[in-house]
This record gives structure tokens, C-alpha cells and sequence, in this order.
């Protein structure tokens, strides 16, 4: 558990009985945390540890709140802008192609699709994110994607 009056911003996904099942315990399972040394992204519960993605800070040029929408409602989601030449990150979009990817979410751009993660089964807290962005990477600024303004 970290700090509450540290700069580090941690959230953890909601223990569910699937989690469980999976094999993954009762443990807490990191959903999103930024420290000192980078963003890491976590991997859906169900695959976790294969799915976790640790993006350095050197790799990071924006971090982007954004929308998918779905048939249902919109899915919250938040991804890293990284530099180009940047090492290819493991993740539930990892082998989505363009054409998919330009099909799921059309407002969104290819590599950021690819370094996202949707906020869901854990709760984003905007004030502490900026405060541990602004602690350990004052140059990387956080966009908010309006895909209202982005039809």
C-alpha cells in the first residue's frame, strides 16, 4: 500500500470472485501506478501478469485520457503517448491491427490504442494522478480527448 501523502499514485482493481478463479488469489492486483521510475499498466485481472505493461518515463511524451464508445456506454480509458522507437508493450491491444483498431476507436490513434488500459474495475483519481506526474515528470503533460470535439 502506498503512502497517502506520498507522491506515488497507485489504484488497485476491485477484488471480484472471477479474480479468484482465475488463479490469481485474493491478492491486490495493481490496475495503474505512477512512481519515480515510469507508469505501469496493469493487465486485465484475468491475465495480469501477462498483460502488465511498465512504461519509463524517458518512453513517455503525454499520458491521454480518452472515451471508447461501445453499443452500450462509453468505456473510460487512459494510455500513454510514447516516443517513437519505444519497445512494444504487452497488453490486451498488443496484436490489434490497425484496421481493428481504427474500427474500436476511430478518434484514437494507432500506438496510443495499443498503450491503454480501460478504467474499469478500479476508480481514477484525477487530482493525485497530476500530483504524481507533476513530482516525477514535470514535462509530461496529461490531454483529455474530447471525442466530441474529435468527429
Amino acid at each position: 500500500m502506498t503512502d497517502p501523502h506520498s507522491a506515488v499514485y497507485e489504484a488497485h482493481f476491485t477484488r471480484t470472485p472471477f479474480q479468484f478463479l482465475s488463479g490469481s488469489g485474493w491478492k491486490r492486483l495493481v490496475a495503474f501506478r505512477v512512481d519515480s521510475t515510469g507508469v505501469l499498466l496493469g493487465g486485465a485481472p484475468a491475465r495480469h501478469a501477462a498483460q502488465t505493461a511498465f512504461v519509463p518515463w524517458e518512453d513517455i511524451t503525454s499520458m491521454v485520457l480518452w472515451q471508447q464508445h461501445t453499443a452500450g456506454q462509453s468505456i473510460n480509458c487512459i494510455g500513454v503517448h510514447r516516443r517513437e522507437g519505444a519497445p512494444e508493450l504487452p497488453g490486451p491491444n498488443r496484436d490489434m491491427t490497425p484496421a481493428q483498431a481504427q474500427r474500436t476507436a476511430p478518434h484514437i490513434e494507432y500506438e496510443l490504442l495499443r498503450a491503454s488500459r480501460p478504467i474499469s474495475l478500479w476508480r481514477l483519481d484525477p487530482e493525485r494522478l497530476q500530483t504524481a506526474v507533476d513530482a516525477f515528470a514535470p514535462n509530461v503533460s496529461i490531454l483529455v480527448y474530447d471525442p466530441s470535439h474529435l468527429r
